[in-house]
């Protein structure tokens, strides 16, 4: 049977077809509004979406690694998810599931600062992943502030010059090589010989053969580094300088893919490090950090022997520099 025009306007409200149709109506609408839109601009809509699309991979990937006997809940005998599921996950933070799966499918939704902490001990984040989480949802959380500072590198290389024969360098939290005293320069490759724009750490553990080789502990160190530069990216996510060194990394280094796709994040920590110097053997080292602003921003590290063989070996290889100058 036809309804006419005139019936469909006379149909009265009460009728059940018309809820129907008005919640369906309702719904759409809310799909439509989460769904990202073909051709935005880019810019801050474009900035946002990356954020929220390297929040929701964040999110499955620390998903994945717990198992339900780690936070009280039966494995069962068909799970095929690895680790926990979307709705337990849910259940764990009391927030909807629906919500919660929009969050690992990158849509636009406003997340509290409550949501994320419940969001956070459901996942079982230790401090570096929490910090990592609120950063990469645009959150401020009081335990963990910090935003990086830059201070002027000129103030600070007459400092480092009076520390020789001891090493001593500047860098931001992208691990840029800001400014370096002669024994730096010479302590794990020649950094005067590298050009400026890939004087940065991390491009140069993961192509250049000689910093490369005076890594002792290579698999530890670079896969520190990585999940301490993912940490400190997520206050920078899309902002071109970081995405350009991780798209340079991406294509130029498939171990860095590799370690890369862990998404694991640390806090900066700077203990005893080992060098294998190519011309005067291996020194032993204890990091010293001066901070050049507030914040885990700019710093300048300084490096003391932590042994006499090795102040003995620093000396020798400052005497060899000085030959060369």
């Amino acid at each position: 049977m036809t309804t006419t025009a005139t019936e469909a306007r006379s149909t009265p409200r009460t009728d059940p077809r018309f809820g129907a149709q008005v919640a369906q109506r309702a719904v759409q609408q809310a799909v439509q509004q989460e769904a990202p839109q073909a051709g935005s601009p880019a810019g801050p809509r474009s900035d946002a979406r990356t954020r929220r699309q390297e929040l929701a991979a964040f999110l499955r990937s620390r998903r994945e690694r717990i198992t339900p006997e780690q936070v009280g809940l039966p494995r069962g005998t068909r799970r095929r998810t690895p680790g926990l599921r979307r709705e337990e996950v849910a259940h764990l933070s009391a927030v909807g599931v629906t919500w919660y799966t929009w969050l690992e499918q990158a849509r636009d939704i406003h997340v509290s600062a409550q949501v994320l902490d419940a969001v956070a001990g459901a996942l079982l984040l230790d401090r570096a992943e929490r910090s990592h989480l609120f950063a990469l949802a645009g959150e401020v959380d009081p335990a963990l502030p910090g935003k990086e500072c830059t201070g002027p590198p000129e103030a600070l290389r007459l400092m480092m010059a009076q520390l020789e024969p001891y090493p001593a360098v500047v860098q931001n939290s992208r691990f840029d090589i800001v400014a370096y005293n002669r024994p730096y320069g010479r302590l794990l490759c020649d950094l005067d010989a590298v050009p400026e724009e890939d004087r940065n750490c991390m491009w140069l553990a993961f192509t250049h053969p000689q910093w490369r080789a005076a890594l002792v502990d290579y698999d530890e160190t670079v896969r520190t580094m990585a999940a301490k530069f993912r940490a400190g990216m997520a206050g920078h996510v899309a902002e071109p300088a970081w995405r350009c060194l991780v798209d340079r990394l991406t294509a130029a280094s498939p171990e860095f893919r590799e370690i890369w796709a862990r998404h694991e994040v640390l806090r900066p920590e700077y203990q005893a490090r080992t060098f294998r110097q190519a011309r005067v053997g291996i020194v032993r080292l204890t990091a010293t950090v001066l901070w050049t602003g507030r914040g885990a921003g700019s710093k300048m590290i300084a490096y003391t022997p932590a042994d006499d063989e090795t102040r003995e070996r620093l000396e020798r290889l400052q005497e060899l520099v000085l030959a060369e100058d």
